[in-house]
């Protein structure tokens, strides 16, 4: 089938790697993102650090400049919702009433904030992340002395409660789990990451679950389950996203717990595909659909769709790799936390290491506090069955280990 009409539904990361792909790969047809926010496509990592905390602005987040789309005749719609994809006719379905032909189309819709239900007067004290006006909403709010509640523990909320009192804001995080972040990185490493937040001034209550969210003009009144009650004068709410699917599902795709994908990219819909956020992709290493929430994700699984469009078939199953940066310290992680024991490499205490996740002798992740150049060599060691002490043993480069070829270094399944 020859394309000359790609169309995105969504115009964030995934798109934007997306159309940039294509036009590297040499298409020369028309590419369309349709976007229902105002903004041109922009990166989110910066909304809860380095631009909620007035370092960066709007123009330094753009992914795709109005330059470079002007030369590269990239098409954007902004503020326009998609309601179906009439996949018989080849049209995308504008809510305005327009029908877009298309011969290919990317879901690239991503998701939206879980809510919680919230009452009183003054709701505009209580603050979702996701987007750019979330951001400069929330920005408002954190002044030196203010009283910021953030309601959940993970990776996003601890960056906002790091921004914060940065900022000089009181800040409290709210965690129903025993440990923040334990179901990401496991309970030892969780812990490490909370005592980061509480050396740096941040009171992390975990273990505690909100009853209700009551706001009033002059502050909030956040009841947990028990009686307790925690004012506030700002509110974050941080449990998570919901993938959005609706689109997909009035134009027939196969969606469960989000837009069901192959390995490659192809929804259950000829000629539609799916990525980023949104997408549940089959994962042979998995041996199940997965979905995935983080930027790196999205950047790949775009650009690996826009290839699959112009025949370009590669399957893309990497480590799941994210980073974190707070209180000037960069935290990152890679695979997953299936693990019988860690194997560090640094100190702890010192405040600078790795910790390799291991499973019967086999990697299956790897976390680092100050140690990135470290991560890179780990995510080729996933998988591999390796002596502990010598990844322990910081004379040992890591990346050497990526080369051997003795009966101790085997790939496993």
């Amino acid at each position: 089938m020859t394309l000359n009409t790609i169309v995105t539904v969504g115009a964030g990361q995934t798109a934007a790697v997306a159309a940039r792909t294509l036009r590297r790969r040499g298409f020369d047809g028309r590419i369309l993102l349709v976007g229902d926010e105002l903004h041109a496509p922009y990166q989110r990592p910066p909304l809860s650090k380095e631009f909620l905390a007035g370092q960066e602005d709007r123009e330094s987040l753009m992914l795709l400049p109005d330059a470079w789309r002007e030369k590269q005749d990239v098409e954007l719609l902004t503020g326009t919702a998609v309601t179906r994809i009439d996949s018989q006719a080849g049209a995308v379905e504008l809510s305005d009433g327009r029908r877009i032909s298309a011969d290919a189309v990317l879901f690239a819709t991503g998701g939206r904030p879980r809510t919680m239900p919230v009452t009183g007067s003054a709701p505009e004290r209580v603050h979702y992340l996701r987007t750019i006006d979330d951001a400069e909403r929330l920005a408002d709010g954190l002044r030196p002395g203010a009283r910021l509640v953030l309601i959940g523990g993970g990776f996003v909320g601890l960056e906002i409660a790091a921004t914060a009192r940065t900022l000089g804001a009181e800040v409290t995080v709210l965690e129903a789990d025993p440990v923040p972040l334990a179901r990401i990185l496991g309970p030892e490493m969780g812990e490490v990451c909370t005592r980061l937040q509480r050396d740096n001034g941040v009171t992390v209550r975990a273990g505690v679950r909100v009853d209700t969210v009551t706001t009033r003009p002059e502050d909030v009144l956040i009841t947990l389950e028990g009686g307790e009650v925690v004012p506030a004068d700002v509110v974050v709410v941080g449990i998570g996203i919901v993938p959005n699917v609706e689109v997909a599902q009035a134009s027939g795709l196969a969606v469960d717990g989000g837009i069901l994908v192959d390995a490659q990219g192809r929804t259950s819909v000829p000629h539609v595909y799916a990525a980023g956020d949104v997408a549940a992709r089959f994962s042979d290493a998995a041996g199940r659909h997965v979905r995935v929430e983080h930027f790196d994700n999205a950047s790949k699984q775009g650009a690996a769709t826009a290839n699959l469009m112009l025949g370009r078939v590669g399957v893309v199953d990497p480590a799941h790799w994210f980073w974190s940066d707070q209180f000037g310290k960069n935290l990152q992680f890679a695979g997953t936390a299936r693990y019988t024991d860690l194997v560090f490499r640094g100190s702890v205490d010192n405040g600078e290491f790795t910790a390799f996740y291991m499973d019967g002798g086999v990697v299956r992740g790897a976390f680092a506090l100050d140690r990135g150049e470290e991560i890179s060599a780990a995510r080729e060691l996933i998988g591999r069955s390796i002596e502990p002490s010598r990844l322990a043993d910081e004379d040992v480069d890591l990346f050497d280990l990526m080369d051997e070829d003795d009966e101790e270094l085997v790939t496993v399944s």
